[in-house]
């Protein structure tokens, strides 16, 4: 249970680093400043994916109650 939250604490984490790399660099015709765009775009994809493992991990190991069937009545 707690895999899955801390998988979706490092995603969002990696998605806002990949947003701060992407967005804060100016676009010039240096190579180095190019790459490291480009690694935002990456790591920001990647943050996305990681992020929706960690809710897909969180909901298939929620513990749920069994079914209980009243034959009583």
């Amino acid at each position: 249970m707690r895999s899955g939250i801390t998988l979706v604490i490092i995603g969002v984490c990696m998605f806002g680093a990949g947003l701060i790399l992407f967005y804060f660099m100016e676009v010039t015709d240096d190579e180095i400043l190019e790459n490291i765009r480009n690694m935002g775009t990456f790591v920001g994809l990647s943050g996305m994916g990681v992020t929706l493992a960690g809710i897909l991990l969180y909901l298939i190991n929620k513990n749920t109650e069994p079914i209980k069937e009243n034959y009583d009545t």
